[in-house]
């Protein structure tokens, strides 16, 4: 009977033991697949906050451009409201360009809008007016102060861009003819953007203004090639600081579709004078994107000069400038 006892006993001993060393890596997986302290499982990849529901820049900033200068080295870009909505993740800040008139053509400004709303706030910005920065180099607008936005809806490549009545009070026709130029590029800076419809406190508009221009279907760039300087430089914007090399991108619209491109610094130097050739030209406008070096004798502020050579006498023709800050 003793010796019955003795087996039992040792038999339990054996099963105590093998159930620890059974047991004993089990343990050790569950510690090893805990955060610690975090609550969440281990071995799980977790969407930053950052990647969770941002928008892109592609799709938004109209042809490529260079990366946006921070509101510091770009004069007159104007920071967005946050419209996160309470949700705790921050607004995603787009580079934009609104136009106002130099002269009496279109010249583009840059500005900050808040995704997705871009479209929204680029009109919106672009009905503020220029900046005092923006004034001082002679840009203006042909929009009436006190011109509301109420939507822009943008659907099969056409923005409809519902404004107050405001929008086709007072001026003549190269006025009204300006101010829907300078909405029609603004928008169709955004590649989704084609052309745009215009409404006026939400009725189609199909004759503007005193001189009824005729808005009987969506208008775009083309068909306001004479509000358009024969070089539109859409990078860099007014006021960007630059760096050797500098990108210039944009269209044109000369003879043979040869034009020059200079840069000068704070000193009046040339640094740069480069023959540019567009993709066409000789009243049919075309593109150009080309980057060069330059050499500046001082840091400071600058000017981008588009002009060509008179097919006439050779002499230059200036067609547009661009203040910038030239960096050596």
């Amino acid at each position: 009977m003793n010796s019955d006892v003795a087996r039992a006993r040792t038999c339990r001993r054996h099963r105590t033991a093998l159930t620890a060393v059974l047991t004993l890596p089990l343990l050790t997986v569950t510690a090893c697949g805990t955060s610690g302290g975090s609550g969440t499982p281990g071995g799980i990849d977790q969407p930053s906050q950052t990647s969770a529901g941002t928008a892109t820049t592609g799709g938004s900033t109209g042809m490529p451009a260079p990366s946006a200068p921070s509101a510091s080295t770009a004069p007159g870009t104007a920071p967005a409201p946050s419209t996160s909505g309470g949700t705790g993740t921050a607004a995603k800040q787009i580079r934009a360009a609104v136009y106002f008139l130099h002269g009496e053509q279109v010249s583009p400004a840059p500005r900050t809008v808040t995704a997705p709303a871009t479209a929204t706030g680029a009109v919106r910005a672009l009905l503020a007016g220029p900046s005092r920065y923006e004034s001082t180099h002679s840009r203006t607008t042909a929009i009436p102060s006190g011109t509301t936005l109420h939507s822009v809806v943008v659907r099969d490549h056409v923005a409809t861009v519902d404004l107050s009545g405001r929008y086709d009070d007072g001026g003549g026709s190269l006025s009204m003819r300006a101010r829907l130029a300078q909405v029609v590029f603004t928008m169709t800076r955004f590649p989704s953007i084609h052309s745009v419809r215009f409404e006026l406190d939400g009725k189609p508009v199909k004759y503007f203004g005193g001189e009824g221009i005729v808005l009987n279907g969506p208008v775009g760039r083309a068909d306001f090639e004479d509000v358009a300087p024969a070089v539109l430089v859409e990078s860099p914007l007014l006021g960007d600081t630059t760096r050797t090399p500098l990108r210039v991108w944009g269209s044109a619209n000369t003879f043979e579709a040869v034009f020059r491109l200079k840069v000068t610094d704070t000193t009046g130097h040339t640094a740069a004078d480069v023959r540019v050739k567009a993709t066409s030209g000789t009243g049919t406008r075309g593109t150009f994107d080309v980057t060069f070096p330059y050499k500046a004798a001082r840091s400071g502020p600058g000017l981008l000069t588009a002009y060509y050579l008179s097919p006439k006498d050779g002499k230059p023709v200036t067609v547009d400038t661009v203040p910038l800050t030239v960096n050596r």
